[in-house]
């Protein structure tokens, strides 16, 4: 891929990105809806757009058919914006890659769980709140004590 190839498709990805959170008001297209690339071809005439969407199968499938069928509305945003003599038809596809990223780490997670162990991500959280705890009294004390000797 060419420095060229990789900046369209860069700001073709924060074009789209922009206009599914801020332009489109489709009830088909979750809010959990990003664009995680874009591959634009060589000869700039396909933009392939990968798209994540939180959501469960039917609706990830209906998301990326709503994205599809607004693709001219994306063309003619991206228009003005693209210095090339043709704008690239955009092509959307399903990225499952996070989505299944956040299933391997809900597998793990339950794993750990039935180990009879707490996921490290947890502890920390843990950790702080008790510290919060052990050390708010302290706190309360010396904020006291500073109220005195300022009186």
């Amino acid at each position: 891929m060419s420095r060229r190839t990789e900046r369209v498709g860069n700001l073709i990805r924060q074009l789209v990105a922009e206009t599914i959170q801020n332009r489109l008001a489709d009830p088909r297209i979750p809010t959990i809806t990003s664009v995680t690339r874009v591959e634009v071809s060589d000869d700039f005439s396909v933009a392939k757009v990968y798209v994540s969407v939180m959501a469960p199968e039917p609706q990830r499938k209906l998301c990326v058919t709503a994205l599809r069928k607004a693709s001219g509305l994306f063309r003619r945003i991206l228009a003005p914006e693209l210095t090339l003599r043709k704008i690239p038809a955009l092509d959307f596809r399903l990225d499952e890659s996070l989505r299944q990223g956040f299933e391997t780490v809900e597998v793990i997670d339950r794993a750990m769980r039935e180990l009879g162990q707490v996921p490290e991500w947890e502890r920390e959280d843990d950790e702080e709140e008790s510290d919060a705890d052990q050390s708010s009294p302290e706190a309360d004390t010396n904020h006291e004590g500073n109220r005195q000797e300022g009186a």
